[in-house]
């Protein structure tokens, strides 16, 4: 096929040699699989954004590093220097997570190359060599769902102890390749320690897991692993071969006010912001 103009930058620098085919279009990005060299791989071309819908929420852009404080205020006054700077940090986000999780031996894509808005990475295959299907678009026995489950668990402390939160994992974002399930799509991912919505966003992360493979196997429902990974993590004790029940009570103790009125002062600066939002929208 005819390579997209984002893409033939990269044939012209020699890091690819060819466009086989458009695997998927999202909110955020294209994907293409790529030939380079004897290697299949796939591309992920970021979209604009004027042409994407993805809503930055900052919930996942709380506590973000930008180079210089020009930057910073003019992303909070949303100038076009401002929105341009903030798309570059939110491709970022996903192409740095993307390299610590996988030099923390973490199933994720195996990043080759970031250049002029592409993500050049390890194309997920199944046993036959095709693009690996969602989870989404696979059915499980009993037996497949527990254990998938329990390598997804595994996966998600071995993030966490890398100092990192998915924040939006589910069916939608987790590759079955032909050696088990290989978690994608990174740039709404948190620091784990820096982002205050950290805690809230892996419990739903881990829901989100729980609610998919419980549907094969109903035991899995009342299991509480997002606050038991949680809570070892809070006491220092969490380390990537914790031993996991699935079981969880929480500990009587006074009610963190503070923290209780962080996360109203969050709701209302998002509010806020949505308020002004729909103004300039209208």
């Amino acid at each position: 096929m005819k390579a997209p103009a984002r893409l033939q930058t990269l044939i012209d620098e020699g890091l690819i040699d060819s466009v086989q085919r458009q695997l998927m279009s999202g909110k955020e990005a294209m994907v293409f699989v790529v030939r380079c060299g004897d290697e299949t791989r796939c591309a992920k071309v970021y979209k604009e954004a004027t042409h994407r819908s993805f809503r930055q929420a900052v919930d996942y852009t709380e506590n973000r590093k930008v180079k210089n404080t020009r930057q910073a205020r003019a992303m909070a006054k949303g100038t076009r220097f401002g929105r341009e700077a903030q798309e570059a940090a939110w491709q970022s986000a996903e192409v740095d997570a993307l390299y610590r999780l996988a030099a923390a031996g973490v199933r994720v894509p195996r990043p080759y190359n970031f250049h002029e808005g592409v993500l050049l990475m390890e194309l997920v295959a199944d046993a036959d060599g095709a693009a690996a299907p969602r989870l989404n678009d696979c059915r499980f026995t009993p037996d497949e769902a527990r254990a998938h489950h329990a390598t997804l668990l595994r996966e998600v402390v071995r993030m966490l102890c890398a100092g990192v939160v998915h924040g939006d994992l589910s069916e939608f974002n987790i590759l079955l390749a032909a050696d088990g399930p290989v978690i994608i799509d990174l740039p709404q991912a948190v620091d784990a320690a820096g982002n205050n919505h950290a805690q809230r966003m892996l419990l739903r992360d881990v829901a989100n897991l729980r609610h998919f493979f419980g549907q094969s196997a109903p035991e899995l429902l009342p299991t509480q692993y997002g606050a038991e990974i949680w809570s070892l993590y809070e006491r220092g004790e969490l380390t990537n071969d914790s031993a996991l029940t699935g079981r969880y009570e929480r500990q009587a103790g006074a009610v963190d006010l503070g923290g209780v009125l962080r996360e109203i002062d969050d709701a209302k600066m998002e509010e806020a912001a949505r308020r002004l939002r729909m103004q300039a929208a209208g």
